[in-house]
Order: structure tokens, then C-alpha cells, then sequence
């Protein structure tokens, strides 16, 4: 859920820092006291369009950040997170926006600097706007088909990955066959080059890890002359009268004396000698190294040369002669393919026509088990409109269906259709555009729907105007419905649904040193008594206003008791 929202310098809005709950929360205040401007920035934050004019007049920028606690680890917020390189530690997702008097947008997500579409893809699976005549995801006639699916549950979620699978093999077949089946020229001129690549990689008889092999061999007889003084003069600090291994033997020799007075010295003397063996040894080793070590200029001369070769190679073909044989295996199974095409042909025909078949009966089962679901689907909008006093409106899931043509997501096209009134055609849902008439359709959808989307936070901006009586009480109830799966905030004017709410925050507007500001209050059980009163009658709250009000809030509380 949404926890808490930080807004500075955003439109009229000065500084504000808002915590939100679960469940209800409604939002009221006069006219123009900044309840929109709230959604507008959080819309912001979740990746909308900004502008310049959202800073506040004379500030440098206008500052959004808001913290989402997110208490699901199956969320999909964090496969999204995982997707783009974000950490979420303790279920916390920190969306921020600073928006600059240009116009210029900086986002961070959990403190790493985001692009604006990166930020739009993690909003989408927290926050959901709906206002009156904003399109959403409902409203996208694209989304129908994924919406189907989920409301299908794991019965349609196995199937389809069931033909997922069977598809990805169908595409990469398609696609090998599209490739040989191309004009022969270019099929000649491929070929050709592929052969001379292969037979220019086999011509330099590569070996794994020859280069760093030749660079360490380079190294010794470019620096020979250091080398051969550096063995030289530690060769002679070890060796000779009164050097290094003659007075390691003499000390060795006084500790063997103590060692025979005092069996405790016995150890050091034993320390000691290793070191001298040691260093014995080590001598010897210096000395062969010197007698081996030798400037051999043509063999420098050869490893530049084979060096260069490999170079050359490795900047055609790879960045290490690991890549660069990788390659050549490669090819030389595409030379093989492409000198037997017409084989290779007939056996990719015959396994796409197989694979097409399977495909086929796979892409039906999953129609076969859609339109099952579709039908389910549709009773319950059905009953859901009812209940919003909607019982003449016919609602409709229309599938165009081509089992000859094959997609990611099957061989359905799915559109959601509607009619409000008896003897209408159905429409696309996309194109109803009455405003009590479409935020009710849009409450039954989201009371279906709002389990299975699994955004973290839905928000109705003044979906209830045009609506009164028995069905703002319905619209009410349905809010308050889709409330129980996710958090919902929803600005109001209608009193049922204020009297609703499990958290009422009221919106106002001062005067501060000559500038509007904006403030939020969390209201108690008698000041929601005195805003419902407010909101009934307008300014003026009489007894029996106040009346209605309590009425109101109590039978508020019976209906969330059933």
C-alpha cells in the first residue's frame, strides 16, 4: 500500500507529508482546495506526463516521493524490480520525481537514478488512477485478453504456458526455415563467406590460451637484460665469502652449539637450517635460470608476428581465442546446413508442420477454456451492474478466433462490449462515454477485477459525480468492496461514500503571507459527523443535518459488520 506521500512545491501545494492506511480512505474539501492536485501528483510519481507548470510559482522545482509498503513477496512489483537491477529490502519501494522549472524530470526508485518509462512500468503494478474520463487499464482494449487470463486463475495460466513453450519452439523452426528458404544469391554469397571465415580460422590452428602463453615468453625476452641482472646480483648476494648463505651457515652452526647445551633451542636451530636449505636451493634454481636465459631476436620476431595474427583474428571473430573457435564451430555447422539446404529444408518443413498441429490443438484448448471463464466472467458483471442498478445493461466478451494464426498469447483476439440501454447495439467498453453510466461499468469491473490485478493502490478521482440516491449509496458499497483487496484513496463529493470510509482526510485551502497553500487533516468520529453534514447540506449544518450525517456513519458501520 501507499504509507506516506511527500509533495513540496507542487502547484499551490508548499510542503505536505501525508500517511495513508489500508482499506477506504476517502479524500473531501470545498471546491478547488487541492484534493485533484493530490492525485495529480501521485500520477506523477508513478511515471505521468509532467510539466514545468506543476512548480510552484517562484521555486526551482517541484519535489513527489512516496513510500510504498509492499508485504507480498509474490507481488509483481518485485519481478519488476528484479528486471531493471532494484533492491527492495523490508517490503519498502521509494518512488521519487523532482521536476524542474525547464520541464526536466530526474526519478529515482529505492535511490537509483531511473529512466521516466522505467518509473512508469514499477508504478503501473502499485498504483491504479481512475478518474471520470481518463482511459486505463479497463478501458484498453488490449488488456481485455491478459484481464480474462488472470481471472481464469491457474486453469488457463498452465495451459497457456503449456502453449507458450510450444510456441517458442515454433518460431525458432519458423524462423531457421524463413532464413534458408531466402533467394539463392544471397544463400551463395553467405556461404561463400562462412568458408573463407572457417578456413581462415583452421589455417591459424589456434590453441587455448596460446596468446597469454606467447605474451609471458614476449615479456622475457623483452626484458632479458633486466632479468639476467636481477638473477645476477641475487645469485651473488646469496653466494660467496661473507654473503648471504655464509652467514646464514655460521648462524646456523652457533644455534646447533646452543641447541646441543639446550634441547629448547632445538627449534630454532631446526627454523634456521630450512631457511639455508631453502636458500641453497633457491641459489641453484637462480643459477640454471641464468644459464638457460638467453635473447633470442628471430624468436621475438616469430611471437610478434603470431601475436599480430591472432589480433587480427580476434577482431573479426571474437575477444578471445575461446570466442574466436566458438565461432568456427559455429559457422561450421551453418556451412553444413547450407551445402545440404534442400534437405535441411524438407526436415524443417516437416517438424513445422508437426509442430503447427500441436499448436493447433493447444491454441483450442486454450479458446475452449477462455470462452468457459469469459461466460463465468460475464454472470458476475452482470450481477455486480445489478447491484449498481445497471440490470438493463448487457454486458458481452466477444472473441475473434483464427486457428491458422498463431500469437504469443494464443489464437484469441478478446474485447470487452457493452450496452446501457435496451435495444442499443453493443459497443467496445472503449467507447462508452456517459459519466454516471461509465463510472458505475467501471466500478463493477473493478470489484471483479481488483483481486486479480494485484496493484498495491487504486485511486478514483470523482468517479461518483452525476449519481445520486439509492445508487450513490451502491457506488458506495462497491468502493468500499474493491477496498477489501487493495488500498483504495477516492476523492468524493458524495456524502454515502464519505460515510464510507475507514480513514476520512480533509482537504483545505489558506491564505499564508499572501500565498494559497494547502493542508490535510485527518478527521475524527465528530468532525466526519460535521464534514458529512457539510457535504449534504452545503454550508450551512443544521441538527437535523448532523442527523442525517450520524445516520449515515452508522449504517456505514452495520453494512461493513454484514
Amino acid at each position: 500500500m501507499l504509507a506516506e506521500l511527500s509533495i513540496k512545491n507542487f502547484a499551490i501545494i508548499e510542503k505536505l507529508s501525508i500517511s495513508f492506511d489500508k482499506g477506504l480512505t476517502v479524500l473531501t474539501g470545498e471546491t478547488g482546495a487541492g484534493k485533484s492536485i493530490i492525485i495529480d501528483a501521485i500520477h506523477l510519481l508513478v511515471g505521468g506526463r509532467g510539466s514545468s507548470e506543476f512548480v510552484r510559482h517562484g521555486e526551482e522545482k517541484a519535489e513527489i516521493e512516496g513510500l510504498f509498503q509492499i508485504d507480498d513477496l509474490q507481488h509483481p512489483v518485485y519481478a519488476k524490480a528484479l528486471e531493471f537491477g532494484i533492491d527492495i529490502e523490508e517490503g519498502m519501494v521509494i518512488l521519487r520525481r523532482d521536476i524542474s522549472r525547464t520541464g526536466k524530470s530526474v526519478c529515482r526508485i529505492n535511490g537509483k537514478l531511473v529512466t521516466i518509462s522505467t518509473l512508469r512500468e514499477i508504478g503501473a503494478v502499485l498504483v491504479d488512477i481512475h478518474g471520470q474520463h481518463e482511459h486505463q487499464e479497463l478501458m484498453d482494449e488490449t488488456k481485455h485478453l491478459p484481464l480474462l487470463d488472470q481471472f481464469g486463475g491457474e486453469e488457463i495460466t498452465s495451459s497457456l504456458e503449456v502453449y507458450q513453450e510450444l510456441f517458442r519452439k515454433y518460431e525458432q523452426t519458423r524462423q531457421k526455415l524463413k532464413a534458408l528458404s531466402e533467394n539463392d544469391q544471397q544463400m551463395a554469397h553467405r556461404l561463400d563467406l562462412i568458408l573463407f571465415q572457417f578456413n581462415e580460422i583452421q589455417k591459424a590452428n589456434l590453441k587455448l590460451d596460446e596468446d597469454e602463453e606467447l605474451m609471458s615468453e614476449k615479456r622475457k625476452l623483452v626484458n632479458f637484460e633486466k632479468l639476467f641482472e636481477a638473477f645476477q646480483l641475487s645469485y651473488s648476494a646469496l653466494n660467496g665469502e661473507q654473503k648471504g648463505l655464509d652467514w646464514l651457515g655460521m648462524a646456523m652452526g652457533h644455534l646447533e652449539n646452543a641447541a646441543s647445551l639446550d634441547s629448547t633451542y632445538k627449534d630454532l636451530y631446526e627454523a634456521v637450517s630450512n631457511c639455508y636449505y631453502q636458500l641453497e636451493d633457491a641459489g641453484r634454481a637462480i643459477r640454471n635460470e641464468m644459464e638457460v636465459l638467453e635473447f633470442d631476436p628471430e624468436r621475438l620476431n616469430e611471437i610478434e608476428d603470431r601475436l599480430n595474427e591472432i589480433n587480427q583474428l580476434k577482431r573479426k571473430y571474437g575477444k578471445t581465442i575461446h570466442e574466436i573457435l566458438e565461432y568456427a564451430a559455429k559457422i561450421e555447422e551453418e556451412i553444413e546446413t547450407l551445402q545440404n539446404k534442400e534437405t535441411f529444408i524438407g526436415e524443417l518443413e516437416k517438424e513445422l508442420s508437426s509442430i503447427e498441429k500441436d499448436l493447433a490443438l493447444e491454441a483450442k484448448q486454450l479458446t475452449e477454456l477462455r470462452q468457459k471463464w469469459a461466460r463465468k466472467l460475464t454472470e458476475l458483471i452482470h450481477k455486480e451492474l445489478k447491484d449498481l442498478y445497471m440490470e438493463k445493461t448487457i454486458f458481452e466478451i466477444r472473441f475473434e478466433t483464427d486457428l491458422h494464426h498463431f500469437s504469443k498469447t494464443g489464437s484469441d483476439y478478446v474485447e470487452f462490449y457493452i450496452s446501457t440501454n435496451p435495444g442499443e447495439p453493443l459497443k467496445p467498453l472503449s467507447k462508452v462515454a456517459s459519466g454516471g453510466e461509465l463510472s458505475r461499468i467501471m466500478l463493477a469491473l473493478k470489484s471483479i477485477f481488483s483481486k486479480h490485478q494485484g496493484v498495491t493502490s487504486i485511486i478514483f478521482d470523482e468517479v461518483d459525480t452525476g449519481v445520486s440516491g439509492r445508487v450513490a449509496q451502491a457506488i458506495a458499497e462497491k468502493i468500499y468492496k474493491v477496498a477489501n483487496n487493495s488500498q483504495v484513496l477516492c476523492i468524493s463529493h458524495l456524502p454515502q461514500v464519505a460515510a464510507m470510509a475507514d480513514n476520512h482526510l480533509f482537504i483545505s485551502k489558506n491564505i499564508k503571507d499572501g500565498r494559497t497553500t494547502t493542508s490535510v487533516r485527518k478527521l475524527q468520529e465528530d468532525e466526519k459527523i460535521k464534514e458529512i453534514g457539510r457535504m449534504i447540506s452545503g454550508a450551512e449544518i443544521t441538527d437535523l443535518t448532523r442527523q442525517h450525517a450520524s445516520e449515515l456513519l452508522q449504517l456505514a458501520v452495520k453494512y461493513k459488520k454484514s
